[in-house]
C-alpha cells in the first residue's frame, strides 16, 4: 500500500505540474486543451477504496483550479472521475483483477483498457465543460469543444500509457 501511495504522489507531483506549466498553454486551434492530469485518476490501483478515490481525485482537480484560476470546476469533474472510476473499469474488465493490480493495456485488456479510458475522460469532459458554460447557449460549439478535447486528451493518455513500463509483480 505504501508503495502505491507513493506512485500515486510522484504522478499527482508529476502530472500537475505537466498540466500546469506546458499543457494549460496549448489551446489547439483555440478550442482543444488536452487534460493529462486525468492519468493520475486511471492508473490509481484497484485496491484504493471509492472515498480515498474521490479524495484524491478532488485534491487532484482542487490543486488544478488553484493553477488554473477556474474556481472548482476541476474538482468538481474529477470528484465525479472519481466516483465512477471502479464501476467503469469492472464493467468493461475482460479479466479478473487482483487486488493490487494497475490498470493498465496489460491488466484490463487492451480493448477494455481503451473503452475505460475514453468513458472516463468523456464523463470528466462532460461535466467539466457543462460546469463551465453554464449555460447551453451554443450547443454544437460546446459538442465540438468536448469532442477535440477528449480525442486530444485520450491520445496523450495513450502516449503516455505506451511509454510507461510496468514492472511483472505489479501486473499479476
Amino acid at each position: 500500500m505504501i508503495r502505491s501511495l507513493v506512485k500515486i504522489l510522484i504522478y499527482f507531483g508529476l502530472f500537475v505540474s505537466l498540466q500546469v506549466l506546458i499543457l494549460d498553454n496549448i489551446h489547439l486551434f483555440r478550442i482543444a486543451t488536452p487534460f493529462l492530469y486525468l492519468y493520475v485518476i486511471i492508473k490509481t490501483p484497484v485496491n484504493v477504496s471509492r472515498s480515498t478515490m474521490i479524495v484524491i481525485s478532488f485534491l487532484l482537480g482542487i490543486t488544478i483550479d488553484m493553477f488554473s484560476n477556474t474556481l472548482g470546476m476541476h474538482a468538481a469533474a474529477c470528484s465525479l472521475a472519481g466516483m465512477i472510476r471502479d464501476p467503469l473499469m469492472f464493467t468493461f474488465s475482460e479479466k479478473e483483477l487482483t487486488e493490487n493490480a494497475i490498470p493498465s493495456y496489460r491488466t484490463l485488456g487492451v480493448r477494455a483498457f481503451m473503452k475505460y479510458v475514453i468513458s472516463l475522460v468523456a464523463l470528466h469532459h462532460v461535466a467539466l465543460f457543462l460546469i463551465e458554460s453554464i449555460s447551453l447557449f451554443d450547443p454544437v460549439f460546446l459538442f465540438f469543444r468536448i469532442f477535440a478535447t477528449m480525442i486530444l486528451t485520450v491520445l496523450f493518455i495513450f502516449i503516455v500509457e505506451a511509454f510507461i513500463i510496468e514492472r511483472k509483480k505489479s501486473e499479476a
